[in-house]
């Protein structure tokens, strides 16, 4: 499971379309099957006898409304509010129930602040499960009351510390990380280790340049899929962002391998003895 964390942005129509893989609809409703969780204070947004499947639009204006309620909030200045977590599993990974979803939702939630315990009127968010082995959580950091919410400083390394713990309390397949660093003693890293070293590089989901790669391949093709006549396009780019999503997979499998010391392997004792002189 990686998480990956996004720029924040200024209007959460284009991430539910990045989390949809289509463009938000007024037309579309979106069952508990697709927005899998949301932040606790929503049940004070709806009434008992009040249809509650929204639009995709519906959402976006859902979570826009702190914003438009508090126009100037001390922070951000640049009005960029939306903050975005993007969790994709293994390519071959067991598909996950709802419940499931709904529970990766709450502890990335919690990971990185943007759910308090026991505080329903704070940052509002949901989770969107739309595609295979994919899960977005959209917040606004503009609280109801119009305080700015900062997450802490160290939330990548929080994310990625609670899926590990996720992978093992679901039975999921362990996503590669980056190598430990080398002991304090001086020595010489080997030939295979410096080729790990840069396979590793390459594939990092957070700073590798096939992680940019990919995010603008899938930007491209949610910006493509606006254009009239361009729905195919649009949905070869994103095969082709899933392929470089797998050329990442492989690239961490070849440096995992390249980082295994060599294993010296012994003659058999009957060969040994064979070439002792009698």
């Amino acid at each position: 499971m990686i998480p990956r964390l996004h720029e924040r942005a200024n209007r959460p129509h284009d991430l539910l379309e990045a989390a949809l893989g289509r463009p938000v609809s007024p037309d579309e409703g979106l069952t508990e099957c697709t927005v899998v969780a949301h932040w606790p204070g929503l049940d004070d947004f709806t009434q008992d006898d009040e249809d509650t499947i929204w639009t995709s639009v519906e959402w976006a204006e859902h979570l826009v409304d702190p914003r438009l309620n508090h126009p100037f909030p001390a922070t951000p200045r640049d009005g960029r509010a939306l903050f975005h977590i993007e969790v994709r599993l293994a390519l071959h990974e067991r598909e996950l129930s709802l419940q499931e979803w709904a529970e990766v939702a709450h502890r990335l939630a919690r990971a990185a602040g943007i759910e308090v315990p026991g505080k329903e009127q704070g940052a509002r968010w949901i989770a969107v499960q739309a595609q295979p082995g994919r899960l977005d959580l959209i917040a606004n950091l503009i609280h109801i009351d119009g305080t700015w919410h900062a997450p802490p400083g160290n939330v990548a390394r929080r994310l990625a510390d609670e899926s590990r713990r996720i992978e093992q309390d679901l039975n999921l397949t362990p996503s590669r990380t980056t190598p430990a660093s080398p002991p304090a003693a001086r020595t010489a890293p080997t030939a295979s280790a410096q080729l790990a070293a840069v396979l590793t590089q390459l594939a990092d989901e957070h700073h590798g340049p096939l992680a940019a790669v990919r995010g603008l391949i899938e930007h491209t093709a949610h910006r493509t899929a606006h254009q009239p006549g361009a729905a195919g396009t649009a949905h070869s780019l994103l095969l082709l962002a899933r392929r470089v999503y797998a050329v990442q997979e492989d690239l961490h499998r070849a440096a995992a391998g390249l980082a295994q010391p060599p294993v010296a392997v012994e003659p058999p004792a009957a060969q040994r003895s064979a070439h002792r002189s009698p």
